[in-house]
C-alpha cells in the first residue's frame, strides 16, 4: 500500500501537470471505485468543467482543491489509492489498460485511476461541505509525522502504559498519519527499537529517538520518490528508488546493512515485521 512518502510524491507530480485545466469529461469504468456519490452522473456533475486549484495531502488521503468556471467553490476531488492503485497522467491517445478504473480528461491529456485490486476510492465532496464529513476516514487521522502537534512529548503520552507491540502503534493511523509497514520498520532500525517492544516499555529518551527516525525515514523516502516494491508508480509512471536502500524492510535472510547479521521478518498482527536482532533491542 502506498503510505506518505508515495502519496505525498504523487500528490507533488499532481500539482505539477493538473492544475488550472478543466475536466471536459471521462469514464468511470468501475462504479465502485466512486465511494460518493453514489450517483455515476451525480459525481460527473460536480467535477465536470471544474477544475483543479490545488492537492493537498492528510495522510494517505489525496484532495484536489475544485473551483467552477467562474471562479465559485466546486468542492473537493479526493482519492484512496488503498494497495494497488495508481494516479497516472498520460496522453488521452494512450489505449486504456486493463486495470483502469476512472477516466478524467483534461484536455489533451487524462489522468486515470488505474487500480488493480480495486480497493481504492475517488469522492466528490459537494462545496460548503467539509471533507471529512464524506471522506469519514480523514476524521479519525492523528497527527501528521512533520507537524508540531506529532512531538516526542505526544508520542510518549499516547504510548505510555500500553501493551501492544510499538510496530503496531506506529502503524495506528489514529495515533499518527500516514506511516504503514514499510516506513515503521525503517524508523525503528534507525532508533535501534525491536519491533515487537511493548510501547509502554519505552521511556521518553527512546522514544525521542524514535520520532527523529520517522522524520529523517520519511525525508528519504520522499527525496527518493517513495518505495516501489510492487505497484507504485508516480503520475508519469516510474518507480519510487527507496526501496534499493532499506535498511531492514523486505531484506530477511539478507545481511545488516551496519552489522552483516542477518535480517529477521517476525508477525504481528498479521503483519510482517523486519529487524535486525544485534541492532535492536
Amino acid at each position: 500500500m502506498p503510505e506518505l512518502p508515495e502519496v505525498e510524491t504523487v500528490r507533488r507530480g499532481l500539482n505539477r501537470v493538473t492544475l488550472n485545466k478543466p475536466v471536459r469529461g471521462g469514464e468511470v469504468l468501475l462504479l465502485r471505485s466512486i465511494a460518493y456519490p453514489d450517483s455515476v452522473e451525480d459525481f460527473w456533475g460536480g467535477v465536470t468543467q471544474a477544475q483543479i486549484i490545488q492537492w493537498q495531502r492528510r495522510g494517505k488521503y489525496l484532495l484536489a482543491n475544485l473551483s467552477g468556471p467562474t471562479g465559485e467553490a466546486a468542492g473537493w476531488l479526493g482519492v484512496h489509492l488503498r494497495m494497488t492503485g495508481q494516479l497516472l497522467w498520460v496522453p488521452s491517445t494512450e489505449p486504456v489498460t486493463q486495470h483502469c478504473r476512472v477516466r478524467l480528461v483534461l484536455g489533451d491529456r487524462e489522468l486515470r485511476f488505474v487500480d488493480q485490486r480495486t480497493f481504492g476510492r475517488l469522492w466528490w465532496v459537494p462545496p460548503g461541505q467539509r471533507p471529512e464529513t464524506i471522506m469519514t476516514g480523514l476524521a479519525k487521522l492523528g497527527p501528521e509525522p512533520f507537524e508540531l502537534g506529532f512531538s516526542p512529548e505526544y508520542l510518549y503520552q499516547a504510548t505510555r502504559h500500553r501493551s501492544r507491540p510499538i510496530k503496531n502503534a506506529l502503524l495506528d493511523q489514529r495515533l499518527v498519519a500516514g506511516i504503514g509497514n514499510i516506513y515503521a520498520d525503517e524508523s525503528l532500525f534507525i532508533s535501534g527499537i525491536r519491533p515487537d517492544i511493548p510501547s509502554g516499555r519505552l521511556g521518553r529518551s527512546r522514544l525521542t529517538r524514535l520520532h527523529g527516525a520517522v522524520q529523517q525515514v520519511l525525508t528519504a523516502s520522499i527525496e527518493a520518490g517513495g518505495t516501489t516494491f510492487s505497484d507504485f508508480r508516480d503520475v508519469h509512471g516510474v518507480n519510487g528508488n527507496y526501496g534499493g536502500v532499506a535498511w531492514v524492510y523486505d531484506r530477511k535472510g539478507e545481511p545488516c546493512r551496519t552489522c552483516q547479521t542477518p535480517i529477521q521478518r517476525i508477525k504481528l498482527a498479521g503483519r510482517s515485521s523486519h529487524y535486525c536482532p544485534s541492532c535492536q533491542h
